[in-house]
């Protein structure tokens, strides 16, 4: 049986609450949900700006995705969580912006999208991802 264990990088941000950045069990990866937070203070960035903030997200859950020994081309799922529909076409230009720059497989991973709200008022965007290694 294979160990589950923590992922955890300087490069996305620290857990706010009780949960870790990633969880590896063999050759999946979960990513928690991760927002535009920077890494090295821990602020919200982007106030208002769903473009900058998708993209500071997406590398966010890149940089755990390395982290656990994986790459952004091992992810297989995204789920995008958006504060209103507004923001839809503005995140999803960014968002395949990212998406397209980092897989070079050509194969992009499976994406949802899910309208809600969110923990902090100043987030318009969550990502968590799914990755299998190998």
């Amino acid at each position: 049986m294979t160990a589950k264990t923590r992922v955890s990088t300087d490069a996305a941000p620290a857990p706010a609450h009780t949960f870790s950045q990633g969880v590896r069990k063999g050759p999946i990866v979960q990513v928690s949900g991760q927002g535009p937070v920077d890494p090295q203070t821990n602020e919200y960035l982007h106030p208002g700006d769903v473009a900058a903030q998708t993209t500071r997200t997406l590398e966010n859950v890149k940089a755990i995705v390395e982290a656990s020994g994986a790459t952004f081309d091992d992810v297989v799922m995204l789920r995008v969580y958006l504060t209103t529909r507004d923001d839809f076409p503005i995140m999803n230009e960014a968002y395949g912006a990212f998406v397209e720059a980092h897989t070079t497989s050509g194969v992009l991973p499976a994406r949802t999208t899910v309208f809600t709200g969110l923990p902090r008022e100043e987030m318009l965007v969550e990502i968590d991802g799914l990755a299998v290694i190998g």
